[in-house]
């Protein structure tokens, strides 16, 4: 059976659980926000830790807290931050919209390990919640600022490296695959041909302007909202706080922020949250496109486009023997998905300013961080998984090419649009090339056919 010890708030006394680090705040919100099974990922109790260790220590240098209270505080943030108490972060995603009841779960959590840190008692409030671990700040300048701090360094330590990584895996089939000549689809019909190369440059290129969308939206996430406190006028916070808690997290995660400009938009206004989901969906849109083209003209592989081979990488089916299905790029279509519907909660969430004050923080918070990790993982996933193992049917390439009608458009400013559309037309209704017909009727010599249905000076432009 559970142990229960009593702890007390401003509303009254609430039974906690013996074992527990958290206290009344804790367990009413847990027992008032019983909806879902979410919880704020590791980046973002890592957060927490680092902003509550820099208060901390800034409160210690600026005399407000003594040096044995402050280390003690100091110590339990730091293990807040290290993930030796995540069990200890219980509060469901859904809640007060300001975040509140998760800034209180971290200022308990810290406020108890604290008074265990000095041999005292667990509860006695000894090290003090709001008075000692909040001390210069509020929920609603704490929880945006761990946003911005979650969110930059998940960008930096893993999407921005995850994208890389795919851009130049797709970079180098890019050139692998330069020397073979496709014909191209626009509309899902036959077009002129393409190199291969050609289009897998294409994928890279959308891979490196996403690098570059992310890269941008990183000047507004470097801002930190910490100092504004309640309204953003910094009520109850010291001279100086704002800028050395900033600067000592700058230096521990490697990530440089600065001071919000204005603190008012700081608290009211999530905008750079859904400016960077914005950025994120951007690049989930380009991998839902890449890994459609990949399973597509992997499909087959005898009765499909079966030009690329995918790797085989499971069985993929319960019921036909030797069935192998493009599983990877499947996952990757699923992860793009939810970062699609990710960025409409977020945008909604923005919306939800009321006055001096957001009020969907957690929900913003939950899903700008999964966007990342998702992209993050699938981005190396596909890369590794699936574009590096990438092979060609080149003798379908040489097969599909000389039948495509599309080649008559080469001929079009020799002949006339016309002329070119009835060999199209003819060639089409006898089952022949547009070469073996345009032979036929002497449109051009053999040696000016010859050099105008070359299908790799098509890929190069010109007339």
């Amino acid at each position: 059976m559970t142990e229960y010890r009593i702890e007390k708030d401003s509303m009254g006394e609430m039974q906690v659980p013996a074992s527990s680090y958290y206290g009344a705040q804790t367990q009413r919100a847990v027992l008032n926000f019983p909806i879902s099974d979410l919880r704020f990922p590791r980046p973002f109790i890592r957060a927490l830790g680092l902003i509550k260790k820099a208060a901390a220590e800034t409160n210690l240098e600026l005399g407000l807290l003594d040096e044995e209270l402050a280390s003690a505080i100091i110590e339990a943030a730091g293990e807040v931050a290290e993930g030796s108490l995540d069990e200890q972060f219980v509060v469901d995603i859904f809640q007060t919209g300001s975040g509140t009841s998760t800034n209180m779960n971290t200022n308990e959590v810290i406020a108890n390990r604290a008074i265990e840190i000095r041999g005292g008692e667990t509860g006695s409030r000894d090290v003090h919640p709001n008075d000692h671990v909040n001390m210069g700040q509020s929920s609603n300048d704490v929880i945006p600022t761990a946003i911005h701090v979650s969110a930059l360094e998940e960008v930096d330590k893993s999407l921005l490296p995850a994208l890389k990584q795919l851009q130049e895996s797709l970079g180098k089939k890019a050139q692998e695959f330069d020397d073979v000549v496709k014909i191209g689809r626009t509309h899902l019909q036959d077009a002129v041909p393409v190199r291969l190369g050609q289009e897998f440059s294409a994928y890279a290129s959308m891979l490196e302007h996403g690098i570059r969308r992310v890269e941008s939206a990183r000047a507004s996430l470097g801002e930190l909202a910490i100092g504004g406190t309640a309204v953003g006028t910094g009520l109850n916070c010291p001279p100086k706080f704002a800028g050395r808690v900033v600067e000592k997290v700058s230096k521990w995660t490697g990530v440089s922020f600065r001071e919000a400009a204005n603190k008012f938009e700081a608290l009211a206004s999530r905008d750079a949250a859904v400016e960077a989901s914005g950025m994120f969906k951007s690049i989930a849109v380009s991998l839902m496109k890449i890994a459609n083209d990949l399973r597509w003209l992997g499909s087959g592989p005898r009765c499909g486009i079966g030009e690329l081979l995918l790797p085989a990488v499971q069985p993929g089916s319960s019921i036909m023997p030797g069935k192998v299905n493009p599983v990877i790029p499947e996952a990757v279509t699923m992860i793009a998905s939810q970062v699609i519907g990710n960025d409409v909660t977020i945008t909604v969430g923005g919306q939800s300013g009321n006055f001096e004050l957001n009020v969907m923080k957690p929900v913003i918070a939950y899903n700008l961080l999964q966007s990342i990790h998702l992209l993050s993982t699938g981005s190396v996933v596909l890369a590794e998984k699936c574009v590096d193992g990438l092979k060609v049917d080149r003798k379908r390439f040489e097969e599909t090419v000389e039948r495509s009608l599309a080649m008559v458009t080469s001929l079009a400013p020799k002949i006339g649009y016309d002329r070119a559309t009835e060999i199209a037309k003819e060639a089409y209704q006898t089952g022949r090339t547009v070469r073996e017909v345009a032979l036929e009727k002497k449109v051009l010599s053999a040696e000016e056919l010859e050099q105008a249905l070359d299908p790799w000076s098509m890929t190069e432009g010109g007339n």
